[in-house]
């Protein structure tokens, strides 16, 4: 059976990547022995502008946090010498070196689309192991789902042209970077420029050669025979370092060891349609052109609808930071919890955040034609006709699924992604899917408040 892979933190200092709140309130459950069976989820209040789906992924890393959070002696020494914890119990501590997530994870599969406040992880277990979960299970599921998303958009804009991931040197920090990768694999790009991504992940690692090569040579002709020379598979040049069109017509020059030629700069349009006939003329018709340059999915339909003849594309900034929407609204949220040995549902009321309690399940109903026609997010207990999205992960803190590979991921993605209806990857406007609440949850949702008083 596969687990999921780590791509940072050694295992004893798993615990402290959490915010502080989690253990402040972690450490007031167990002080005050108030640590009944709870459920949460986490789901997206909305979805960010110009965006009519989300592409779920991060649950990987989720999943192997789950099975390997501890906390080493060195991390609980730490934590003793905070203040705020001087009045816990002592055998609080005993309790972090001893822990191990002991509940059931039910999440909807990554790779799938999904839409706003729908629940895509549902942890179940005691209220204060999954209190804790909440920080890191957030912040790996708002990333890679976020720049999923953006690349899903910016490989349909590309029509089937490949598109890479050039972003590592503009993500959030090497690890942002790494888990960009990816997201963005996953959302339809066939390869990174990130070495580390690469090589962890099994992604094909991609790449040229930057303006400072074709500078640190005496003339531009040498540069490009240099490159063949060490590349004599792989030649692709980078052409407007100095002057675009005399660019592509040395880069000709090299005849069938040129592969490719790359535009990083000015009118990608017009250069692109000027170095394609340069090159169809000197009998080079099978030379792709590949452009980089500050591109996103605007930029790339633009171009195309233009007519640029352009072949592949390398994104960077735009799509490891999804620059447009650059953050998500996947929240965790407290939805039912045992009292008086039934389960209850708990839901907040504050403006503008109000949540729906009791223990959820989305079912997808499909068209005639096997496309998603519409969402119907009911308690899980019910028997509604569609696809039950949610599934179980682990149970009593065992993994009791194979989890699937990079490779199966994005291919079940893009497999999804084929059955949204067309008008969802609308780049703007408010593109609509029916996502619909049971009449049962509605009603659940009616009963009487037991909180709050």
């Amino acid at each position: 059976m596969e687990q999921a892979r780590s791509l940072f933190p050694p295992q004893q200092a798993m615990g402290l990547m959490t915010d502080f709140y989690e253990l402040t309130m972690a450490a007031g459950y167990f002080s005050l022995d108030h640590n009944p069976k709870a459920v949460f989820e986490a789901f997206a209040r909305t979805l960010p502008q110009n965006r009519h789906f989300l592409l779920l992924a991060g649950l990987e890393q989720a999943v192997h946090y789950l099975l390997n959070i501890r906390f080493g002696k060195e991390q609980i020494d730490w934590l003793k010498q905070q203040e705020v914890f001087k009045n816990v119990r002592k055998e609080f501590w005993e309790y972090l070196a001893e822990f191990k997530f002991t509940g059931d994870l039910w999440a909807v599969p990554e790779g799938t689309p999904v839409f706003a406040n729908e629940p895509l992880v549902r942890l179940e277990g005691s209220l204060l192991e999954c209190q804790l979960f909440e920080t890191y299970l957030l912040t790996t599921l708002n990333i890679q789902t976020l720049v999923a998303t953006k690349a899903a958009r910016v490989c349909n804009a590309a029509k089937g042209r490949p598109v890479v991931d050039f972003g590592a040197r503009r993500a959030h920090g090497p690890h942002a970077g790494i888990l960009a990768a990816r997201a963005s694999y996953i959302g339809g790009c066939i390869g990174t420029s990130n070495v580390y991504a690469a090589n962890v992940l099994n992604i094909r690692p991609i790449g040229t050669q930057a303006h400072s090569w074709i500078m640190s040579f005496d003339t531009e002709q040498q540069a490009f025979e240099a490159y063949a020379e060490v590349f004599p598979d792989n030649a692709i040049c980078l052409i407007d370092t100095y002057d675009t069109i005399e660019g592509a017509k040395r880069a000709a020059k090299l005849k069938n060891k040129l592969k490719a030629v790359r535009l990083d700069s000015g009118d990608l349009v017009k250069q692109s349609k000027q170095v394609r006939k340069i090159l169809d003329e000197a009998g080079l018709a099978d030379v792709k052109i590949i452009a980089s340059s500050d591109l996103n999915e605007y930029t790339i339909t633009e171009m195309l609808d233009r007519g640029a003849p352009i072949d592949f594309f390398g994104v960077g900034t735009d799509m490891v930071t999804s620059k447009d929407a650059p953050a998500l609204s996947i929240v965790y949220k407290l939805v039912a919890m045992e009292k008086d040995s039934r389960m209850i549902p708990v839901r907040k009321f504050s403006s503008d955040k109000a949540t729906f309690g009791g223990i959820k399940q989305i079912f997808r109903k499909y068209d005639d034609k096997g496309n998603f026609k519409e969402d119907i997010v009911g308690l899980a207990e019910e028997d509604i006709a569609g696809e039950a999205l949610l599934k179980q992960i682990i149970s009593k803190g065992k993994l009791i699924i194979d989890l699937p590979g990079l490779d199966a991921i994005r291919s079940y993605a893009q497999t999804q992604l084929k059955l949204l209806p067309k008008h969802l990857f609308d780049l703007r406007g408010n593109a609509f899917y029916p996502v619909i609440l049971s009449d049962r949850l509605i009603e659940y949702n009616k009963q009487p408040n037991e909180q709050g008083g």
